[in-house]
């Protein structure tokens, strides 16, 4: 035996050869296994099997063994090994196939002729002649083709080589991640280096090639053969909207600083407006996550010809921060601001703040463990409409609630401190007021339950302290006591029924829920600073205050009644359907009121209730609303139907809300038809109409086309919708995605908005295949 090459044994057959190592791992879609093919999108053709998929890389190390295998062998002693017929070599991991290879014992080089191919974890490489060190396991290999496995990428070279570990170097040739022998895109470059080990690749000379005509050059580029993160330039991102000035051109730039924090720079030119800068970093620290976002633009020249007064000048800002300091402890913060009221309309791309009249400023801490809560915050506005709508900044604001078991009863604790402040300069009447409230809820409760049900009696104080300053009704210093008592009651019935051929736990599940307040019902002069009128709908018929927030009380004598039943998979134990309804009956008027709205006369509400039916894991129906027994007529109405097919390729929703309203003038009727659906195996149509029944008149559209294949997609869509100030604004929008280079435009975001379920459908687009 020479040293270093053990000789196994001669006359084994080496793999098949081919001239194209994707050729070699490629099978079509009837030939894979079935769990692939069950993964494998519908309009891929085929896909690669191997063997060592999903294996780590094997470098040899010093002494490594080689093992080798051929027809006939001829030893030089002490010198060189000769190997001719179906040679085979293996070591560590890597195995080499070719027709004749030479083993030169002093230098350890092996110089294999003949079709050859070097398999490795997760790499196949194909050439005609090679040179390989069994010491090393540097190789190079001639007129040669490559696979990576995880990434899908192939292409061909006129050479290869391993000059360091888990580095790549292709010279004069082209990668892929297309099918074999269908380049629909490919990046032709001089000089192409993948560094495995740091999972990018950077190339001289660039070009992309579209079948076989150059659309772009770069002189250099550097792009990802993973799913790691790397410093380099993102695609361009460019589009028209009449809501700017028409096009605009984006060029990302992605700083990944530490493994920690990172950062995206977008400078961008927008027609009309000049240079848009935006810039988005990231910080990762073992409490948790900070994201800021900034925009900026020196010299606006469209919004100095709107306003002629005004600064060019403009810039918005949003900061986030959660974290976790254990222990039950955690903080967060969230920060908003622009320079103007038209920034987020004119500007935004990338804050996290829509098209909000409100921008939100908050941060506190918080605590909370089985049994009480702790938080403590400050928040406050920027307003970006009428001043005289400038809700209250809270100045602090402290919540503490507890329950702690005491015998065989529950005692329970809802408490509240809160400064409010705002500019109130030219403000009038309670409007002016500002200060303290401090509010306490002790509770006891009595809750029994068993198998089969569950009462719970309960009574509480609503106690309420005010401390004011400007204000102009009397002494600024008052109280306000309201007692409450409460009995929440249910029953659990259920029974084994079949339907549609499937077993069925069917449960009926009534519920008695009685409350009384003794509210005083004249609460005028006390200030709004953050009472509203509850929305009445299912799941609020069991709230023994119709009013939120804290400066309304409302006075109550009444019971609600419901039902509810639900359809549970025997097989699964998932809800396939469940029905509610109820109804409120009131014993007493309600006289307190906010604004002259939550008072009533009538001795029994409407229906309020709800549907929700999953016959399918694919198929999602929900309806509610309410309904006048007096009137025969329906109040309110909202029902959604949303539907995708396993693979995600179909998405289909219908939805339709209605409000009748107080008068004709404030009804309300939307509806709202969408989808995005294969007419053939690569392409789909991508559609949404909604239609305001009251304005007689289409309010939003949204009409595109998506193009599909393994390789790359592209999607192009045409968006108008009317905007509050009944001005139509529209704008087209398109994406080019090449898989495992990413892509250009930006129709992400629209069609994440439209569609229930398209983030998912992106997902495994291209992240569902082997």
């Amino acid at each position: 035996m020479l040293a270093g090459i053990c000789l196994l044994s001669l006359g084994l057959p080496a793999a098949a050869q081919s001239s194209d190592a994707a050729s070699i791992d490629w099978r079509p879609r009837a030939e894979l296994p079935p769990e692939q093919q069950s993964r494998l999108p519908l309009y891929c053709r085929g896909g690669y099997v191997s063997p060592q998929a999903g294996e780590a890389v094997a470098v040899p190390g010093e002494g490594e063994p080689v093992n080798a295998s051929a027809l006939s062998a001829r030893y030089e002693m002490e010198t060189r090994l000769l190997l001719e017929g179906d040679v085979r070599l293996t070591q560590a991991g890597t195995a080499l196939t070719g027709e004749r290879a030479v083993y030169e014992q002093a230098s350890g080089q092996v110089d294999i002729t003949g079709p050859m191919t070097s398999r490795s974890p997760g790499m196949l490489l194909a050439g005609e002649q090679a040179t390989y060190n069994v010491n090393s396991g540097f190789f190079s290999i001639d007129d040669a083709s490559f696979l990576f496995h995880q990434s899908e990428m192939r292409g061909q070279a006129s050479s290869i080589s391993r000059p360091e570990e888990q580095v790549i170097r292709i010279n004069q040739g082209y990668l892929t991640t297309c099918a074999p022998d269908r380049n629909d895109w490919s990046l032709v470059a001089s000089d192409i280096r993948l560094n495995r080990a740091e999972g990018f690749g950077t190339a001289k000379h660039v070009r992309l090639q579209v079948k076989d005509v150059p659309v772009f050059y770069w002189p250099w580029a550097s792009f990802p053969i993973d799913d790691r993160r790397k410093t380099g330039f993102l695609y361009p991102a460019f589009g028209t909207s009449n809501t700017g000035s028409g096009m605009y051109l984006s060029t990302p730039y992605y700083l990944n600083l530490a493994p920690h924090y990172d950062a995206t720079l977008t400078p961008q030119y927008m027609h009309g407006r000049g240079l848009f800068s935006e810039v988005e970093g990231r910080y990762l620290s073992r409490f948790g996550e900070s994201i800021l976002q900034v925009g900026y633009i020196d010299e606006d020249e469209e919004y100095r010809k709107e306003f002629p007064g005004e600064s060019g000048e403009r810039w918005g800002l949003d900061f986030q921060s959660q974290a976790s300091f254990g222990g039950g402890w955690s903080g967060y913060a969230d920060y908003s601001a622009v320079s103007d009221n038209d920034y987020l309309s004119d500007l935004n791309q990338t804050l996290d703040i829509s098209n909000a009249t409100q921008l939100l400023r908050r941060g506190g801490v918080r605590y909370q463990d089985d049994w009480q809560m702790f938080e403590a915050y400050v928040a406050g506005y920027q307003v970006l409409t009428d001043r005289n709508s400038e809700p209250y900044s809270q100045l602090p604001e402290v919540i503490y609630g507890a329950t702690v078991p005491a015998g065989i009863f529950e005692l329970g604790l809802e408490s509240q401190y809160t400064r409010f402040d705002r500019d109130n300069e030219g403000l009038t009447g309670l409007n002016r007021a500002v200060g303290q409230r401090t509010r306490a809820i002790p509770e006891v409760a009595l809750p029994l339950r068993a198998i089969w049900g569950y009462t719970r009696p309960s009574v509480s104080l609503d106690q309420t302290w005010y401390n004011l300053e400007d204000y102009e009704l009397g002494d600024p210093d008052f109280e306000r006591t309201v007692p409450v008592a409460e009995w929440d009651s249910g029953i659990y019935l259920d029974r084994k029924t079949s339907l549609l051929g499937s077993e069925y736990n069917q449960s009926l599940e009534p519920r008695l829920y009685y409350v009384y307040s003794d509210a005083e019902e004249d609460q005028g002069h006390i200030p709004n600073f953050d009472a509203g009128l509850r929305s009445f709908r299912f799941d609020n018929l069991f709230q023994p205050n119709r009013f939120v927030g804290g400066d309304r009380v409302g006075d109550a004598n009444q019971a609600t009644v419901a039902l509810t039943s639900r359809f549970n998979n025997m097989a699964t134990g998932a809800e396939t359907a469940r029905f509610s309804l109820g109804q409120v009956f009131y014993y007493e008027d309600r006289d307190v009121t906010l604004n002259g709205r939550g008072g009533g006369t009538l001795s029994e509400s409407s229906y309020a209730g709800e549907a929700v039916l999953r016959p399918l894991d694919t198929l999602d129906i929900r309806v509610s609303g309410l309904w006048d027994p007096r009137e025969n007529v329906t109040e309110e109405g909202r029902s959604v139907l949303a539907y995708h097919s396993p693979d995600y390729r179909y998405l289909v929703s219908a939805g339709h809300t209605y409000s009748r309203g107080t008068n004709p003038d404030n009804r309300f009727e939307q509806m709202d038809i969408g989808g995005i659906v294969p007419v053939t195996d690569n392409i789909s149509l991508i559609g949404r109409w909604v239609f305001d029944s009251q304005l007689d008149n289409t309010v939003g559209t949204l009409a595109g086309l998506e193009y599909n294949n393994c390789c790359w997609s592209f999607q192009l869509v045409q968006q108008r919708y009317q905007t509050d100030d009944e001005e139509v604004e529209h704008r087209v929008v398109f994406q080019v995605q090449l898989k495992g280079l990413g892509g250009s435009g930006g129709t992400g975001s629209t069609l994440s908005d439209a569609f229930y379920g398209y983030d998912q459908r992106e997902r495994r687009r291209f992240g569902a295949r082997p």
